[in-house]
């Protein structure tokens, strides 16, 4: 992937070099199979325009840096473009491929020097993601916030927004530029001032003060359901830990798995420890938001309840593939207090309506003595502590995925894979729980 980046294919290459290349720098939003066919329609159709073709390549594979011209396709009676089976438009459809995953179609706006922008009505639409910026869209914060819902006219998807006011500012195509995959020290952390000065109320949520833990994490390492070695716990004095497969001794800022015994590993787990590699980098940003970049040379798989509500999938419904080099938000710590929030608030108000129904004094309309609307609220109150508990969890397999696109439907039946434990967000939990304790928490799946 690194050769890849220093040397981008041109117009001339094959398109499966090129499509390849274009593939390694989505942002994991779609899934894989979705994203391959957008990006091979694209490079099909411009494969005539050899310079527009050139300068996709150049803004996707520089993330922007470099200037880079209109990239258009031809306009549809309806505006909207049809791929693997999904209507959607098209600038919106590679700004998510490209930049922004959890991107609402009323959210882009076209920059002054696009000729050929969506909005302008042309015979073709100019699809390149680099020609438009993201901006608020009055109404969606309110139903459901949602991240990074300010202008990011200036900056890639993949640097953090949310940094700590000490932080130093460079000018933007410093901030532009991500370290290489070998790179072991703090990711890029230089937005414009016009971005360190948005809101951070922008969520419209607000956590309590505060409490800094010993540790910020907690990470265990599985081979099947197996766990091998002890708990890897790392200090809040490290906020970037990377978890590999080399055989070195493990402390501090570094977790190494190869040099874990296990008497009873199989041999699906031997095969893929030996490509673990350089694994992956875990950042902890801000008061606790989350952040990995995948070092191996393999794809990693990730459970994130912050990946299935950027991708709008149901919480818990997904295993989100991350490919080498990537760089991606896998936890977000506001986003995870106001579920865990909703959850607790609905398991306890579901319970005491239940009781109420059960004794019959809220029969409600169509029930018999308060019995109906027991058995529609049964499942809410039945949401109990080690519910709550997995929002403040990351689980990820290296080398092999698991869930509906994968013949191993468990992570318990990959050969090697991490449990992080969140000690910030479970912080969080335990005062969630003292101010609205839920009826009987022994009750759990």
């Amino acid at each position: 992937i690194s050769i890849m980046s220093m040397n981008p294919p041109s117009s001339n290459d094959a398109c499966l070099s090129i499509v390849h290349s274009l593939m390694c720098h989505r942002q994991g939003g779609e899934n894989e199979g979705f994203a391959k066919r957008a990006i091979e329609s694209l490079v099909k159709k411009l494969k005539e325009k050899k310079d527009e073709l050139d300068s996709l390549i150049t803004a996707v594979t520089t993330n922007g840096v470099h200037p880079s011209k209109c990239v258009t396709i031809q306009r549809t009676l309806d505006g909207r473009l049809q791929v693997a089976g999904r209507k959607g438009f098209p600038h919106v459809i590679y700004a998510r491929l490209w930049r922004w995953p959890d991107l609402h179609k009323n959210e882009l706006k076209h920059v002054k020097f696009c000729q050929y922008a969506f909005d302008l009505k042309y015979d073709n639409v100019c699809v390149n993601p680099y020609h438009y910026e993201r901006v608020v869209s009055p109404g969606i914060g309110t139903a459901a916030p949602r991240r990074g819902l300010i202008k990011e006219e200036y900056i890639h998807d993949c640097i953090q927004m949310d940094l700590p006011p000490s932080m130093p500012l460079s000018d933007h195509q410093e901030a532009l530029k991500l370290p290489p995959p070998d790179h072991y020290g703090p990711p890029p952390s230089a937005p414009p001032a016009a971005v360190l000065r948005a809101p951070r109320t922008s969520t419209g949520h607000q956590i309590p003060q505060p409490v800094r833990p010993e540790f910020w994490c907690s990470v265990s390492y599985f081979e099947m359901d197996v766990q091998v070695g002890e708990m890897f716990k790392v200090p809040s004095s490290c906020p970037v830990v990377t978890v590999d497969g080399y055989v070195d001794p493990s402390g501090g800022d570094r977790f190494c798995l190869g040099q874990l015994s296990n008497v009873h590993r199989t041999d699906a787990s031997e095969r893929a420890r030996l490509h673990i590699g350089k694994g992956v980098q875990l950042e902890c940003r801000g008061e606790g938001d989350v952040w990995m970049r995948c070092m191996s040379d393999h794809a990693v798989f990730v459970q994130s309840y912050y990946l299935d509500r950027e991708a709008g999938r149901a919480p818990g419904d997904a295993v989100h593939k991350i490919y080498p080099g990537a760089y991606i938000k896998v936890f977000d710590l506001r986003q995870c207090h106001r579920q865990m929030q909703q959850q607790a608030a609905t398991a306890q108000a579901a319970a005491a309506a239940q009781a109420a129904a059960v004794a019959g004094s809220i029969p409600g309309p169509g029930s018999v003595g308060g019995i109906a609307p027991a058995v529609s609220l049964s499942a809410a109150a039945g949401i109990g502590v080690d519910d709550l508990r997995r929002l403040c969890i990351l689980r990820l397999s290296f080398v092999k995925g698991w869930g509906p696109d994968y013949p191993r439907q468990s992570i318990k039946h990959t050969p090697c894979w991490v449990e992080v434990h969140l000690h910030r967000a479970l912080q969080l939990l335990d005062e969630v729980l003292h101010t609205m304790p839920l009826r009987d928490p022994g009750q759990v799946r």
